[in-house]
């Protein structure tokens, strides 16, 4: 079986929870014997880029093209022309296009695949069979991200993008003769967008290993809490600057000896808050003795990073939309906080009983074993695609 593998971003390093999954994916298809044949952006330094290449040929044919996202101002323009979503309009590059022609010149692929939904601009028209792997239901976050803001121009242009995303979503289940989504909640959403009795959804839970190293160096902080998230995505940026602004001076208040590392590659600091470049190591945050704290006040899809806070032995505070599609339960795998009294409380709990850490994460490891496991889920989707397009589920 050969499959097309088309991202808006490099799958290597698995540095954040969209390449994350990818590689996850991609390492998973390739035990199974999958000619893999993937196109991505390249990393823009070169030596990454070199990187990625050979990593990424350990598992097949890697085509890493020379794209990087449009800035904003001109994704708004072309979005605006075109009549499409913004997002969409700021991963659209020509030259990725071209890339998948001439690889689909040489040989034919089983399978296309694209992940996330901004990657479907660069598939050429009528291409396929495809398998659309959504990371989330991407017009529920910037609908609620409208919800919050109550500036007319803001608000204006965040309800647009979530309309457009929405008619985008709904034509790319129709289009694909298979959406993968990575939760019920997920697929109830993706299913509602497309026309009745059209496309094929099936849950397929992000892989993931039940037990990891943790980071080799303790971070400074009693309790030391890890955040992450680029500034430059919408359900991000809100979560920092609440966390920054309410969440952290409430922390402060009950933990005077604690400290915020942001692993955000850019974001503003203050008063016991480290700065920290996003570590090529993804082990780098997961520090022993370290809290993780998930603080999305708009979340669709699966947190991998919350996955990959279990696997590496780190606790979990979290908002109940950034638990989103996990099925937790509030003390179970996690503790969940809805304002920032309650995360505060969390934390300061997490803080005093040490126990009660333990046993968290003790919960979600078991959880990755029974529903994340790589190899069940790897030979699943095998099977999916090995056997053509199944039932929908949903």
């Amino acid at each position: 079986m050969r499959l097309l593998f088309l991202t808006t971003k490099s799958p290597w390093p698995p540095a954040d929870g969209g390449r994350l999954l990818a590689w996850n994916t991609l390492e998973g298809l390739a035990r199974e014997g999958v000619e893999l044949v993937v196109i991505a952006p390249a990393p823009a330094d070169p030596e990454a880029h070199r990187e990625a290449v050979a990593q990424l040929g350990r598992l097949g044919e890697a085509r890493l093209v020379a794209a990087r996202p449009r800035p904003w101002p001109v994704a708004l323009l072309a979005a605006t022309c075109r009549g499409e979503p913004a997002t969409v309009a700021r991963h659209r590059h020509p030259a990725l296009r071209r890339t998948v022609h001439a690889a689909l010149a040489v040989a034919r692929c089983d399978w296309l695949w694209v992940q996330p939904l901004q990657a479907l601009a660069n598939l050429p028209s009528g291409a396929g069979p495809l398998v659309y792997r959504p990371e989330n239901v991407e017009s529920e976050l910037w609908a609620a991200l409208a919800g919050q803001h109550r500036g007319r121009t803001r608000g204006f242009l965040l309800r647009r993008e979530a309309r457009r995303l929405a008619r985008r979503e709904g034509r790319a289940v129709t289009r694909a003769a298979l959406t993968l989504a990575l939760s019920p909640e997920d697929a109830s959403g993706l299913a509602a967008l497309a026309p009745p009795n059209t496309g094929r959804i099936e849950i397929l839970p992000p892989p993931f290993p039940a037990q990891l190293p943790p980071g080799s160096a303790p971070l400074p902080g009693s309790p030391a809490l890890v955040a992450f998230g680029s500034p430059a995505w919408g359900p991000n940026r809100d979560a920092l600057r609440w966390l920054r602004e309410e969440i952290w001076p409430a922390i402060r208040l009950r933990l005077p000896g604690a400290r915020l590392h942001l692993f955000t590659g850019s974001a503003s600091g203050g008063e016991g808050i480290e700065l920290h470049p996003r570590p090529d190591d993804s082990a780098v945050p997961f520090a022993p003795g370290s809290i993780l704290l998930l603080p999305l006040r708009a979340a669709s899809g699966v947190r991998i990073r919350l996955l990959e806070a279990w696997a590496r032995g780190v606790p979990v505070v979290a908002t109940p939309a950034a638990a989103r599609g996990l099925g937790c339960a509030d003390g179970g795998e996690l503790l969940l906080g809805d304002d920032p009294e309650a995360i505060a409380a969390a934390v300061a709990r997490l803080a005093a009983e040490p126990a009660l850490a333990a046993r968290l994460v003790a919960a979600g490891r078991a959880r990755l074993a029974h529903a994340h496991d790589p190899a069940v889920l790897s030979a699943r989707l095998h099977a999916l695609l090995a056997t053509g397009v199944p039932r929908a589920s949903t």
